[in-house]
């Protein structure tokens, strides 16, 4: 970096690199692509998502409705919702309070569709398979008119999967009334629309996004900032890790990798630019960051919670499961950061730019309190009345919060249209994610109905048949497809649905790692290309060539498509149920980390010195062993490390620096 450049860098965004961030949002995320309401239109519409919430939290702790009226009342006005919200597409002229015709036609077709099934449930299940031409109609009305609202708020991949599962349905039916026999499937039964996929979502997804909505607005995000700075500001390439620390935490409870990367991004990327990093390596490190938030322990964007009802397992095994390869990810990002800036000379922030960590736990530290009662209450009560539990945590800080500040600064600072707006931003939030569950239904129906399946795990078999990697492969591919452009919980219960079970039957791996493996593929969908979200939000903001950005993510990333693979063929690492001593797992966690540390110089080309293509390929491999668990894979890995060190430190004279 020019010794020229002298002016000062801070955590901020300069006035003439000013960020749109409600626009990019709504370039890059559908769900923020809304409709612009002023006045009554406005409270009206605030009202009703308040009134959602209030009802979705009132059900979770009671839980009194029979199932399949609860998923048709739920998604029905999910659907309506949508349609009112929602425009028909980015170029639809938005003036505000306008909502055209046709979307109040679609809106009462679509809600009363599902509401038809609600109030004549026990009729329809009565008649079965033998529904009348009615019900079919009603049916086919219903299940277009949901696939329309999910494409205007998700996207249209994963309409478009969903849709080429049921022309397959159809093309393969060999019933004489195959449109009755798939649109009961679909519409009238617990295995379709109303399948475990919404249910799940109607239960309690619904509950931790209106969670998370609470911590945004009580300023978590920003706490998470600061300590963030608080702790690496000053290393090398400071801002880049600070990115990568607040990304984490923040993407930890957002449930949405471009919410997050363009929330955070918006102040991080240009931070990094200033500093020296390049604009694809600065969004690549955000949008890396913020995917990788899905997966941090405890909460992993409402992952954690799935689990325990896909794979019966208590919660607090899937958190601890869940550390060492999250450790493992965000060291890998870190390590890389830490070489890129080695690389090109880059120095930390300035020290009077950066907070003091003790005194930012002692005045806001209290911020964490609803994620700590979260994670204690999960190990008592249901996820749902858990989420309940830390929703009126966050409500009781936030009161404190107002009463001391009101009694220090002796006027009323106490803002109770927070809650109003936290309620009114939960059920916003959640819309997307139940229409992708009630299509992902859809998938799992067809699935089913077709025998794809069974399909599907022959076909695995046979790629297992030549080498368990290629099956791995395989499903990897299988993920990152049905996982491009779905919002990260959504995406896990597809997931969940229709992968995990073929890797349990084909290869034998274990419930745990087999949804640890689909999750985390799912998960990177999101800085993939040619479907890279995140990867292209944060382009965005850098001003970069979005597909080098999302490459350069891709490599950032790298231990995400590395690790699912060891712990598909080493269960150990996920610590949970391992019947190895303690001293054997510290071993496993150590060597690790010097495998991923040594990954990380391969791939940047730097280590003490940067490193010609024979020393950046041992260095790939040699860390490949050592994250690989065994005595022998450990020892290569060692003498790998040892033969770099030897040669940059001693066999390899230093080149005169160069000013950039």
């Amino acid at each position: 970096m020019s010794d020229t450049n002298t002016k000062p860098i801070t955590m901020s965004v300069d006035e003439d690199e000013v960020i749109d961030v409600d626009q990019l949002m709504a370039d890059f995320d559908k769900e923020s692509n809304t409709r612009h309401f002023k006045g009554i239109f406005e409270k009206i519409i605030k009202i009703a998502m308040i009134l959602f919430s209030v009802y979705v939290m009132f059900d979770g702790w009671t839980g009194t409705m029979e199932e399949r009226q609860k998923m048709s009342w739920f998604i029905g006005i999910i659907v309506f919702m949508a349609f009112i919200i929602y425009p028909v597409s980015k170029k639809e002229k938005k003036r505000v309070n306008r909502v055209p015709f046709y979307d109040y036609i679609f809106a009462f077709l679509g809600a009363g569709s599902f509401f038809y099934y609600a109030i004549n449930c026990q009729a329809i299940v009565d008649r079965a398979s033998r529904i009348n031409e009615v019900d079919i109609a009603i049916a086919i009305v219903g299940t277009l008119l949901l696939f329309e609202a999910c494409r205007r708020v998700v996207g249209l991949p994963i309409v478009c999967v969903s849709g080429a599962f049921i022309a397959y349905a159809f093309i393969i039916n060999e019933t004489n009334h195959p449109l009755r026999m798939i649109m009961y499937k679909l519409f009238y039964t617990t295995e379709g629309i109303a399948g475990t996929p919404l249910n799940v979502c109607a239960s309690f997804i619904v509950l931790f996004i209106i969670f998370a909505s609470f911590l945004e607005q009580s300023g978590i995000g920003a706490f998470f900032v600061d300590l963030a700075n608080s702790i690496a500001g000053k290393s090398t390439g400071g801002p880049a890790k600070v990115a990568v620390i607040s990304s984490a935490m923040e993407g930890m409870y957002s449930g949405s990798s471009v919410a997050n990367t363009v929330g955070s991004g918006s102040v991080t990327i240009p931070t990094m630019k200033r500093c020296g990093y390049k604009p694809e390596f600065a969004a690549a490190v955000e949008a890396a960051a913020s995917t990788g938030g899905q997966i941090m322990p405890p909460i992993m964007g409402a992952a954690a919670f799935l689990m325990t009802e896909y794979t019966g397992m208590p919660y607090a095994q899937i958190a601890i499961a869940a550390i060492l390869p999250a450790v493992l990810y965000f060291t890998g990002i870190f390590m890389m950061i830490h070489f890129e800036a080695k690389k090109l000379g880059l120095k930390g922030l300035p020290k009077e730019s950066i907070p003091n960590f003790f005194k930012l736990i002692i005045s806001k530290g209290y911020l964490l309190l609803p994620v700590v009662a979260l994670v204690v209450a999960m190990n008592h009560y249901s996820p749902a009345k858990s989420a309940i539990l830390a929703i009126f945590c966050a409500i009781a800080v936030k009161l404190v919060e107002g009463i001391v500040k009101s009694v220090v600064h002796k006027k009323f600072e106490m803002d109770f249209g927070l809650y109003l707006q936290s309620l009114a931003n939960g059920t916003k939030n959640a819309i997307g994610v139940a229409l992708a569950c009630a299509v992902a239904g859809c998938i799992s129906a067809m699935v089913q109905q077709t025998g794809l399946a069974n399909v599907l795990s022959s076909l695995v078999q046979s790629a297992a048949g030549l080498h368990p990697i290629f099956a791995l492969l395989l499903t990897m591919l299988m993920c990152i497809v049905l996982g491009m452009g779905v919002p990260t919980t959504a995406n896990y219960v597809i997931m969940a649905s229709m992968v995990a079970p073929i890797l349990m039957r084909s290869l034998s791996i274990p419930v745990l790692a087999a949804h640890m493996f689909v999750f985390y593929f799912g998960i990177v969908a999101d800085i993939t290309p040619p479907v890279a979200l995140a990867a292209y939000a944060g382009s965005a903001i850098a001003k970069s060539n979005p597909m080098k950005t999302g490459v350069t993510a891709t490599r950032l990333a790298i231990t995400a498509f590395i690790v699912p693979y060891i712990f598909a063929f080493s269960p150990e690492m996920l610590i949970v149920g391992s019947d190895k001593p303690w001293y054997e797992i510290v071993l496993l966690v150590i060597t690790a980390l010097c495998g991923i540390f040594l990954v990380s110089a391969g791939m940047e080309g730097y280590l003490l010195k940067n490193m010609p293509w024979w020393q950046r390929l041992l260095a790939l491999a040699g860390g490949l062993c050592m994250i690989i668990p065994g005595i022998t894979t450990d020892i290569i890995g060692v003498v790998a490390i040892a033969v770099i060190l030897i040669v940059q430190k001693f066999l390899t004279k230093d080149k005169p620096k160069t000013i950039a």
